[in-house]
Order: C-alpha cells, then structure tokens, then sequence
C-alpha cells in the first residue's frame, strides 16, 4: 500500500481518501483509526446541539464558569469543564496555555514572545491567545516534542 500526502491551502478542507480493491480488515483499521484521532465534543450554539469535530476546534476557553469551543467562524458553549477537556484532550495536540484556556496546537500559525515571559500564538484563522507565563514551559517542551 502506498502512502501520498499532498499539501493544501489553508481555506481548503482536509481530507483523507483511501483508495483500494476492497475495504479489508487492514483498510477498516486505518479508516477507523483516522475517525478515532478526530474526534467530536458536544457544542450548543442557539438552542442546537452539534457534534464539534475537534479537528475544527481553533481553541477552548472557559469564561465566567461557562466553556467555549471557538473553531474558525463560529463558537459553541459546551458542558464540559476546561480540566476535563485538558485531560480527554492531552493526546489530540491540545495544551493548556492559561488557566481558563486550551490552545489546538494544530491550528497555530505562528507564536513569538510577548512581554513578561508571556507568548502570543496567531492562528490559522488570523485571531491571536495569549500563552501565560506559568504555562510557557509546557508550550515549549510541546514544541520540542518531548
């Protein structure tokens, strides 16, 4: 089985296609496999209920006890709590970068320093998170791959 990535543009949606003969065990596993790292949160957004892939989901941030998914132009409250996201998340290239934030690692354009040991993170949709001190170090070692 051969494997080709092909890069896209940033306005384009992702997508992968396996192509093949049949849909054996090993191309089930595979199929399954890129479902499972995509994963949905629940989002409410004008009294509906959607399932959020987290893929989409540019960042995460609680605000006065309520969180928020905010993907690329629409934002959804969840019922989930920032601490449980930060741990269900951990695996799916999401951080935690201030205390009421978790950053998609996925979606960063770029990061440079800010002032007080503080970073800013533009992502691919232009918005800009600020990286609070205390969580920089983690930011860093997420980078690193370590």
């Amino acid at each position: 089985m051969d494997v080709e990535i092909e890069r896209i543009g940033k306005d384009e949606r992702e997508l992968v296609l396996i192509r093949c003969r049949a849909v054996t065990e090993e191309v089930q596993e595979i199929a399954d496999f890129v479902k499972s790292r995509q994963g949905r949160l629940v989002g409410v957004q004008d009294n509906m209920r959607y399932e959020v892939p987290l893929p989409d989901v540019h960042y995460i941030e609680s605000v006065d006890g309520r969180t928020f998914l905010y993907t690329k132009d629409r934002v959804f409250e969840t019922p989930y709590r920032i601490y449980e996201l930060e741990s269900q998340l951990a695996s799916m290239h999401f951080l935690r970068i201030s205390k009421s934030m978790l950053l998609n690692l996925m979606k960063v354009e770029s990061i440079r320093p800010a002032f007080n040991g503080r970073f800013l993170a533009t992502l691919l949709s232009g918005e800009e998170v600020i990286v609070s001190r205390s969580y920089s170090k983690g930011l860093k070692r997420a980078l690193k791959g370590e």
